[in-house]
């Protein structure tokens, strides 16, 4: 079982940027994909971005392409999600996500992210 912790959400106006740590912990070695997904409000869960831990392989949405990077720091078993040109859409709760090889995959508890004049 793997145990995800997101921190780095709040307010910003458009435009601007932030940066979403997830600090995984548990069976890391069992992880195959982690990424980022987000819930707007009224809205169904939907994939932001993923990256797999071996080769680093990446998968955007159309919707953050270009203002939107994951990486990951394997020596601190943390993924971030570095967040650029916000726009008023972005604004959505998002949730870390690490994929296993196989078994059930793990959650985070969700940061806020709201982007807001």
């Amino acid at each position: 079982q793997v145990q995800l912790v997101e921190s780095g959400g709040g307010l910003v106006q458009p435009g601007g940027s932030l940066r979403l740590s997830c600090a995984a912990s548990g069976s890391i070695s069992s992880i195959f994909i982690l990424g980022w997904y987000r819930r707007p409000p009224g809205k169904a869960r939907e994939l932001v971005a993923t990256i797999t831990t071996s080769g680093s392989t990446t998968v955007y949405a159309d919707s953050v392409k270009g203002r939107f990077t994951i990486s990951k720091d394997n020596a601190k078993k943390t993924v971030y999600l570095q967040m650029n040109s916000l726009k008023l859409e972005d604004t959505a709760v998002y949730y870390c996500y690490a994929r296993p090889y196989s078994g059930l995959s793990s959650w985070g508890q969700g940061t806020q992210v709201t982007v807001s004049s």
